[in-house]
This record gives structure tokens, C-alpha cells and sequence, in this order.
């Protein structure tokens, strides 16, 4: 057994520490640490005497809820793994990813736990459901003694999914270590901007389905601060907190800091209490910044990452943030803590000199365990000696900044959502009109990339783009819909039949620096 921390080892000494203190805030209802950490040796036990075993899935679907981290926390003191499921997804989807997980027991949020229950009937292998009305009764009705079931550091936590480049999600399994690493790290080592305390407050508004929200919130709660769980983005509503709850720390996409900028009481607001806006998933633009520190005044960081590497490993600090437009500006900044490795490898993983472009890869102890009953594709994505294959295409500065110039498999980012042009032509070649189609991803000021399909009609046969994107919608989630629909006469290939994506991007991307926004 290792000593490093755990989950639930650490709920259980923050619980003891900080006993009557808030952990978490919703809709007006607090959570302290001690009633989080009992609640959570109540869920674990629960999920014992339901015949749950250490190693085994339990899930989540429903948007942000304080449920979700007494799962959480709960299912780590059960030794169990947690597999909280995109709530935006189509059925089909829901289901292929609650069946390849294997997940034994769900809990499912008022606007899904129907959609489930029609997916589970009849099913001898459904997992058992409990909607979140029905939560809390069964909880209390549970013991709240500790179960003290061996962890280790070195277990799968969470797995959370990940769009796939062949049209199917893949199960990125994180370790209790992954996502506590920073826990191990003395405070001086913690840069300046990331370092919690115990005043702090943020805004958990980033779904905990992604990274974003399991992770942010995961960081609050260990460093003893108060999580503001928000069910989905609203800006009036994060204006009102920004006024009322003392918010010091937010993080969010670009898009949503648009939204809020663009609130007519934006400028109203008192933001004196807000210490760092962090922000991911896609580079800020330079407006967009500029418009942003004029207004919330504040330090502003950028952070590189992904599901695989347990949230950031990479960011461009307040230093870095300059309205003049500096050329760093445009990069993902630096390794944010010791111990993250980033080098430039070109397709046989050999490293590229400075300056040089190749595939961005990185080694670090926040770099995930592998993905779930996949191994051909852990082994693709992981070498032998640890190095993480991102699929982005970037360059190193002789300063270490790193600098994203493309996608190497050629994922599209829209307002802080993955989508695979793959998983999107699958279900788009369907389509009775459809011949051929290609997805690819163009500049968008509100979303920073939005989704576009390029398509060929079948003889006979014409294709009316809105018909396809209502068609489309019933089949994939709606932040993976095209916005618009091309019609070509024929899709430009190499000499091998390789669609050229790079050909029907060109025109969109015509003036920008790089090829994503």
C-alpha cells in the first residue's frame, strides 16, 4: 500500500479537519466537510451492501449536483470507480458507454433517469438505476461509518470518456494519484496563481463529466476551500454569484467568459473579490482578452490539457497575459509543476529540436492509467517509458513555451466540447442523400471552432442541409451537429483515397495564425 492519498482518504482528513466549515454550496443548501464526508462512507457502504466490488463501475448522468461528489468520494472509500456519463449525449450514445464501462449501479438526474429507464427495460444485465429524487432517502438509510476499504494510490478513480477518432468513445481510467498529484507537492512548488486556500471560493460550473468539473472541484475540496456547484452555465446567474457568494476563482471556456462579457450588467458588477479567471479547452482570443481584463481585472491563466493527463499540465500565467498581444500570447505557456515533461516527437517518436513541429507529447505523473479494456489503443497512445501521444501538432520555444498549431487527429474543440469528425460522418453517411462526407471544423466567434459537414449527394438524389441537421440531431449530441452543411460535387483525396481535410479547411482558415481558433 502506497502513502500517498486517496480519495477518500483525503475526504476523510478534510472532513476531520474542517468539520461545520461549507465544502460545497447549491442552490442556496450547504454541505459541510464533515456532512461530505460522512455522506460519502454512507454512499460507500451502500454501494457494499449492493454488492458493488473494489474495481467496479458505478455511474452518473445528470448535470452539476453535490450528489455527484458524494458519489464520487463515496465510491473511492468503496474502492469502487466512478463514471460519470456525458449528460448531452443521444441514447444510443448513453448506452453504448454505460455497456462498454460495464457500470453496475447509477444514479441519473430528473431529466434522465426516464431516458435510462426505457434503455434498461428488458434488459437482464441493466444496471440497477436510482434517480436522484429517490438519492438522499436511500443514502440516510444507510450506515455512516467509515468502511475503510484498502486503496491504493495507484487505483483507477475515475473514468471518464473521451470522443473517439474511429467513431467510438474511449474510457480514460485515472488513479487516485492522477488526480491528487498536486497534493503531494510542498506549497512553494505550487505556482503562485493555482495555490487554494482555505477562503477561497470557486465556481464549479465546468460539467463533471469532463475533466473540468471533476477535477476543479476534486482541487477545491482538498484545499479545504468552498465549491460553488452551479448545475449548467447561466450568465446572469454567475454575475449573481460574482456579487453575492465572495467567488474568487472561476474557471470556464473562452465562450463562456463571451457570455458573460456580453451581459448588459457586465459592467455593473463588482469583481473586486475574483483572484483568477481560469480558462481551457481553446485559446482566448486577443479581443476577446483584452475586453476580459478591462473588465473582471484580474489574473487570467491559460490551461493545456486533457482527459488523459488528469486536467492541466501546461499553462500561461498572469505574467503571460499580455493585452499588447506579445508572440507568447499565442502559445499554451509552460509545465505547470515539476515532474510534467513536454517534448515535440515526430510519427516515430523520436524528439524534434526547438522550434521544430511534430506531435506534442508528454510524460508526467498526471497522465492516465490507460484507456478502459483497450489495449491496443493505450499502447498507441503510451510508450513503454511513460510518453503521453496527444494527437496535437505544436512547436517548443527555446523558452519551453509551447505553441499549438493543429490537431494531429484532427478533433474539432466547440465551446470546450471534443468532437471527432469520425464519430460525426458515421452517423452522418446514414443519411439516405448522403454519398460522401467529410467533417471538418471552421472559425466561430462564439464557439471558437464550430462543426461543419462538406458532403456529396447520391445520383439522383439533392441534399437540403437543414433537413440533415434535424435528421443528424436525433442520432448524436447536439454540440456535435454540424452548424452548417456544404454540397460538393466530389471530396478532394490524395493519391491514396485519403479524404484532404486540410484542402477543405483552407478557405475557412484563410488570415488566422493557426488552424485552430
Amino acid at each position: 500500500m502506497s502513502d500517498e492519498p486517496t480519495l477518500g482518504a483525503l475526504i476523510r482528513a478534510q472532513g476531520a479537519r474542517y468539520g461545520d466549515k461549507t465544502a460545497l454550496r447549491f442552490e442556496g443548501a450547504d454541505t459541510s466537510y464533515a456532512a461530505l464526508d460522512a455522506r460519502a462512507s454512507r454512499v460507500a457502504n451502500g454501494l457494499i451492501a449492493q454488492g458493488i466490488r473494489p474495481g467496479e463501475r458505478i455511474g452518473y448522468l445528470g448535470k452539476n449536483h453535490p450528489a455527484y461528489y458524494e458519489l464520487l468520494f463515496g465510491a473511492a472509500k468503496a474502492g469502487a470507480v466512478m463514471v460519470p456519463v456525458n449528460w448531452r449525449l443521444a441514447d444510443a450514445e448513453l448506452d453504448w458507454i454505460i455497456r462498454d464501462a460495464q457500470v453496475r449501479w447509477i444514479v441519473a438526474g430528473p431529466d434522465f433517469a426516464g431516458r435510462l429507464a426505457a434503455l434498461f427495460a428488458g434488459r437482464a444485465d441493466a444496471p440497477t438505476l436510482l434517480p436522484l429524487t429517490d438519492y438522499p432517502a436511500w443514502r440516510d438509510g444507510q450506515p455512516d461509518n467509515d468502511p475503510d476499504v484498502a486503496v491504493d494510490a495507484g487505483d483507477v478513480a475515475v473514468q471518464l470518456y473521451t470522443s473517439g477518432t474511429t467513431g467510438r468513445p474511449k474510457g480514460a481510467m485515472l488513479s487516485h494519484r492522477n488526480l491528487l498529484v498536486y497534493r503531494t507537492l510542498p506549497v512553494d512548488a505550487q505556482p503562485a496563481w493555482n495555490r487554494f486556500t482555505d477562503d477561497d471560493v470557486s465556481l464549479i460550473v465546468m460539467p463533471v463529466f469532463h475533466i473540468g468539473g471533476t477535477g476543479f472541484g476534486t482541487q477545491t475540496l482538498a484545499a479545504g476551500a468552498t465549491g460553488l456547484v452551479v448545475a449548467e452555465f447561466d450568465a446572469g446567474q454567475v454575475l449573481d454569484f460574482i456579487e453575492h457568494e465572495r467567488l474568487s476563482k472561476i474557471f470556464v471556456v473562452p465562450s463562456a467568459l463571451q457570455m458573460l462579457l456580453g451581459h448588459p450588467r457586465a459592467r455593473e458588477v463588482d469583481y473586486g473579490r475574483i483572484r483568477t479567471i481560469l480558462y481551457g479547452a481553446s485559446p482566448i482570443p486577443l479581443p476577446l482578452l483584452r475586453e476580459a481584463m478591462a473588465v473582471f481585472r484580474c489574473g487570467f491563466v491559460q490551461m493545456y490539457g486533457m482527459t488523459e493527463t488528469s486536467g492541466t499540465v501546461c499553462a500561461l500565467t498572469p505574467e503571460d497575459h499580455d493585452p499588447a498581444g506579445t508572440v507568447r500570447m499565442t502559445s499554451a505557456g509552460r509545465p505547470m509543476m515539476p515532474g510534467v515533461e513536454i517534448r515535440i516527437q515526430d510519427a516515430a517518436g523520436t524528439p524534434l529540436p526547438t522550434g521544430q513541429s511534430g506531435e506534442i507529447a508528454i510524460r508526467a505523473p498526471l497522465v492516465m492509467v490507460g484507456y478502459w479494456q483497450r489495449p491496443d489503443a493505450t499502447a498507441e497512445a503510451l510508450s513503454p517509458d511513460g510518453w503521453f501521444r496527444t494527437g496535437d501538432a505544436g512547436y517548443l520555444d527555446e523558452g519551453g513555451y509551447l505553441f499549438i498549431q493543429d490537431r494531429v487527429k484532427d478533433m474539432i474543440v466547440t465551446g470546450g466540447e471534443n468532437v471527432y469528425p469520425a464519430e460525426v460522418e458515421a452517423a452522418l453517411y446514414e443519411h439516405p442523400a448522403i454519398a460522401e462526407v467529410a467533417v471538418i471544423g471552421v472559425p466561430s466567434a462564439k464557439w471558437g471552432e464550430e462543426v461543419k459537414a462538406v458532403a456529396v449527394a447520391k445520383p439522383g438524389t439533392a441534399i437540403e442541409p437543414a433537413e440533415v441537421i434535424a435528421w443528424a440531431r436525433q442520432r448524436i449530441a447536439g454540440y456535435k451537429l454540424p452548424k452548417s452543411v456544404d454540397v460538393i460535387p466530389a471530396l478532394p483525396r490524395g493519391p491514396t483515397g485519403k479524404i484532404l481535410r486540410r484542402e477543405l479547411r483552407a478557405p475557412f482558415w484563410e488570415g488566422y495564425a493557426r488552424n485552430i481558433n
